[in-house]
């Protein structure tokens, strides 16, 4: 006898179910965590970083149901997409033009000095080439936000995901109160020492809490030339991902005699489609035909989507993973770190950047 097919209520409600629990699961531990960062001793570490911690605290002191798996990669997948391409409404590409080319210059160095430097230490050090690589992008770019962009082109592991973003927001933090405890040893003005902050920190909230001892105008400055650094995401995911591809097809060519070559299309491109979403979003914004409250909101819910992806990737790290993994990496980005704050002293002194 043909056996008839069960009804919605026994096959996919129980299925959806599961998923929105995965899902509601990262959206508390992303609330958590942005109330958490609003605290002012907690300020300086970033919405994304704690929700990724709460998410591995969870998995080892509460656990994590396997059929809620599912969610929870929507979050760490999806959602993360989605909160890039949000986060665009931030950038404003008319302000940085009208800022003159020294800013671009400067960040320009800045990132490609720090990429190469950090990849470079974390190699000789025998860290593995994707961990060298997030780790590089998030001390270069924008923390915890650049790893979780870059890591989709390079495959990366979900522990190297999270020990990278760990170890940009513990260094970050730690130059942040270095920072602010210097600032009256610098012999750098407002403006000087804003830039010089924008120019070297890793995270949006470090660039903040560091410039704030130089006053309002000092943060204004820090936050443009850190969002000219963030608007640096594009190339170099573009770049990265070219590059990927060519090593991969060159390792699966060493093994084989005869490897065709594949068919080209616009979708087997190594671009990172949600970045174009990214610079898409940053071009709205910059018409200003989005009102400034709508753009707010936004940015808003970006850095929630980003956070339920970062308390996702928690809920799937394993402590064993991350104490493994540890020293070589965070060893490269503290070298690289403090060469970058050298480079970004020097650059802003010899130019004599104040104002613009």
């Amino acid at each position: 006898m043909k056996s008839l097919p069960l009804p919605l209520s026994h096959t996919q409600k129980p299925i959806r179910w599961h998923v929105a629990q995965g899902l509601l699961l990262t959206l508390l531990i992303a609330l958590a965590a942005r109330w958490l960062s609003e605290l002012s001793w907690l300020a300086v570490v970033g919405q994304l970083v704690i929700a990724m911690l709460l998410g591995m605290l969870c998995r080892t002191f509460v656990g994590v149901k396997e059929q809620w798996q599912a969610g929870i990669s929507f979050s760490s997948k999806r959602l993360l997409r989605l909160g890039i391409i949000l986060l665009g409404m931030r950038l404003n590409l008319g302000d940085m033009l009208r800022m003159g080319p020294s800013l671009l210059v400067i960040a320009i160095i800045n990132v490609a000095f720090t990429l190469i430097i950090v990849y470079t230490l974390a190699r000789w050090l025998k860290t593995s080439e994707t961990l060298s690589l997030l780790t590089a992008c998030g001390t270069a770019i924008c923390g915890a936000a650049a790893v979780a962009a870059i890591a989709p082109q390079l495959k990366a592991k979900e522990e190297e995901i999270a020990l990278s973003a760990a170890i940009v927001a513990l260094l970050g933090t730690l130059f942040t109160i270095g920072y602010t405890l210097l600032y009256p040893l610098l012999g750098l003005a407002p403006g000087s020492y804003g830039i010089f902050a924008g120019a070297t920190l890793h995270e949006v909230a470090h660039v903040v809490a560091a410039a704030a001892p130089g006053g309002q105008a000092a943060v204004d400055l820090a936050v443009m030339v850190k969002l000219t650094r963030v608007a640096m995401l594009v190339p170099v995911a573009i770049i990265i991902g070219f590059w990927s591809q060519r090593t991969q097809r060159q390792r699966a060519g060493a093994h084989l005699h005869f490897h065709p070559q594949p068919k080209s299309n616009w979708r087997s491109l190594p671009i990172p489609w949600f970045i174009g979403g990214f610079l898409l979003m940053s071009a709205i914004h910059t018409t200003g035909i989005v009102p400034t409250a709508i753009a707010n909101d936004l940015v808003w819910l970006a850095y929630l989507f980003i956070a339920m992806a970062m308390a996702g990737l928690g809920l799937n790290v394993q402590w064993a993973h991350f104490r493994h993994l540890g020293a070589r990496p965070l060893m490269a980005s503290l070298i690289g770190s403090l060469l970058l704050a050298g480079l970004g002293y020097t650059l802003v002194s010899w130019l004599g950047i104040s104002a613009f």
